[in-house]
């Protein structure tokens, strides 16, 4: 099991990457996390959701996500509340301290996957949630040792020299564990070093002696990680506007509860297109080709966020000079002339509100979610389409003259595109990482789409991750571990 000394210090790839170097050596890997919380989730091969981070960590393993992967997802619908999904599907929102209460109950969920994957697997790799210091939350823990214990996992404790005070964070987290969780680490890894690692030397054999646990790599800085698909917002924000900067402007607007972010990582590979993520208090830029809705955890908030920040004013300034716009899940909700929610799906039941008004179509938010695969066809022109449906709500054409954005292979009609052309919404995740519809949509918007092969891009950036751990971890060490 890889712990953290805090969030974001390098966990989820780290066990993405081994996943990839033991799953080459001809073992059967699954990577599993107790619990996660983010809203950037996948769907999954038995028809559930997941943590993107545990899609990616089946994709390095070479198998397909299961929703036994991440037992507990936790999806943010506000600052102390969010949708809790089990073993791939919603079963209620509960508040922070409500959910205290939830955790025995979920902990034999979470065995329950664990031992169905151990079933099937030489090697399970776990990941731990956050930091393994937090003993504010130990008790009833079963997100870090908690869960180590109740299954018997070793432990590995990574901590993440970039953001500094390394030394300090691996050794205070040995000061705080007790002696039973303690005695479950068996050694640390120092992720994210720059430099000459030689320099480091004394930094490792301190912190091994302050510790009592054996270093088990100092692995340097990978530039490439950042290109694969993020977790959480950090990662949003921390790749930024990608890295090429080109000729034609997607602008991003980012909400508090945007989600499925990944949507944007094929094109920041663009060579001739930059991705710009709008924040709070800036306008959307006049000389943006598109505007990017994503998808949201909480559709009418996020929507009521926009007209707070004036940019329902800027999107329709945008349409006026001939700009395009482009709504994707909550975003194609959003563009429609309503958005009803009568169960209270997300908040007051019985709630409407205005939507921006851009397509003749309006939203009504169900209890029911919508979580598969999806292949089809855009309408007019034909051209393939591959992605993801992960939804809840359904969204009705308010007049025959509306043209469907795509049709399909189920026989479904699907999305909703403007008599101009000019303003599209759909519910079809993972658009973009089609390289068919990228290609589309760069065209429509005047870019020269490049000869880029994303799928294969992220495998080829998963192999060269693995090589990089299997030259700085002590890789059979790590197996060693997990036989014992």
């Amino acid at each position: 099991m890889v712990q953290g000394t805090g969030s974001n210090v390098g966990k989820s790839l780290l066990v993405a990457g081994l996943c990839r170097v033991f799953a080459r050596r001809g073992l059967r890997v699954r990577p599993f996390k107790p619990q996660n919380m983010s809203n950037n989730a996948a769907v999954t091969a038995d028809g559930g959701e997941i943590g993107r981070a545990q899609a990616l960590q089946a994709r390095a393993a070479g198998v397909p996500p299961s929703v036994h992967m991440n037992p507990v997802l936790l999806k943010p619908q506000s600052e102390t509340g969010s949708q809790v999904v089990v073993q791939g599907r919603r079963v209620g929102t509960a508040r922070a301290r409500e959910y205290q209460s939830w955790k025995p109950r979920l902990m034999a969920a979470v065995l329950d996957s664990f031992a169905r994957l151990g079933e099937e697997a030489d090697l399970v790799l776990v990941e731990g949630a956050g930091s393994a210091s937090e003993v504010n939350l130990r008790a009833g823990d079963i997100a870090n040792m908690g869960f180590a214990r109740a299954a018997g996992v070793p432990v590995v404790i990574v901590g993440d020299i970039d953001r500094g005070g390394v030394i300090a964070s691996l050794v205070g987290t040995r000061a705080v564990l007790d002696e039973a969780d303690a005695a479950m680490v068996r050694g640390f890894i120092v992720n994210r070093f720059r430099g000459d690692t030689a320099l480091f030397d004394d930094g490792m054999r301190f912190i091994a002696e302050r510790t009592g646990w054996p270093a088990l790599g100092l692995v340097p800085h990978f530039p490439d990680a950042q290109r694969l698909p993020a977790e959480d917002g950090l990662g949003l924000r921390r790749a930024g506007a990608g890295p090429n900067e080109g000729s034609v402007l997607i602008a991003v607007p980012v909400t508090p509860r945007i989600s499925n972010f990944d949507d944007l990582d094929p094109l920041r590979e663009e060579p001739g297109v930059q991705v710009a993520l709008i924040e709070a208090g800036e306008p959307l830029p006049a000389e943006a080709a598109l505007v990017l809705l994503p998808g949201s955890k909480t559709t009418i908030d996020d929507l009521l966020f926009i007209r707070a920040q004036g940019w329902d004013i800027d999107i329709k300034a945008h349409c006026r000079r001939g700009g395009r716009v482009l709504g994707l899940c909550g975003g194609y909700q959003m563009l429609g002339r309503r958005i009803d929610d009568p169960f209270g799906i997300e908040g007051e039941a019985g709630r409407s509100v205005e939507g921006l008004g851009l397509l003749d179509v309006a939203s009504t938010l169900t209890e029911t979610k919508r979580l598969e695969a999806v292949t089809g066809t855009t309408i007019p022109d034909g051209i393939p389409l591959s992605g993801y449906e992960m939804h809840v709500g359904e969204t009705s054409r308010q007049s025959v003259s509306v043209q469907a954005f795509a049709r399909l292979e189920d026989g479904r009609l699907d999305g909703a595109v403007s008599a101009d052309g000019r303003v599209t919404g759909t519910y079809v995740h993972g658009l973009f990482a089609d390289d068919r519809q990228r290609a589309r949509w760069l065209r429509l918007v005047g870019a020269e789409p490049s000869d880029l092969a994303y799928e294969a891009l992220v495998d080829d950036i998963l192999d060269r991750f693995a090589d990089h751990l299997e030259k700085h971890l002590d890789c059979e060490r790590l197996l060693e571990l997990s036989l014992r």
